[in-house]
């Protein structure tokens, strides 16, 4: 083995045991540490936040450029069928398609 892999399979073990260990302390912390309503509040709702920017990222922009009308109008579809808690299955459809009509009218 070279020196150079040693260091990239060190690198990675010592990444895997780092990883395993922040998930086991996760739990273990739980029952000990208590946090105020408040902090959990805006844990919350950073998580929310966190979610829409990077479903609004990956709907608004593809290789570094505008992704173009068609995907975010199917993405608004599928959104508001989401917010009138059609089913998942619905929602799906109604996004692709109205992306697919959209780019074969011509809308980028």
């Amino acid at each position: 083995m070279t020196a150079g892999l040693g260091w990239i399979v060190g690198g990675g073990v010592a990444l895997g045991v780092g990883t395993y260990a922040m998930r086991l302390t996760g739990p273990a912390l739980r029952s000990r540490v208590t946090l105020p309503p408040r902090v959990t509040s805006a844990m919350e709702t950073a998580a929310v936040v966190l979610l829409i920017a990077v479903a609004a990222t990956a709907t608004m922009y593809e290789a570094g450029g505008f992704a173009g009308a068609a995907r975010v109008s199917g993405v608004a579809v599928g959104a508001v069928l989401a917010w009138r808690r059609a089913p998942l299955v619905v929602v799906i459809a109604a996004a692709a398609a109205t992306t697919a009509v959209l780019r074969l009218i011509g809308m980028p």
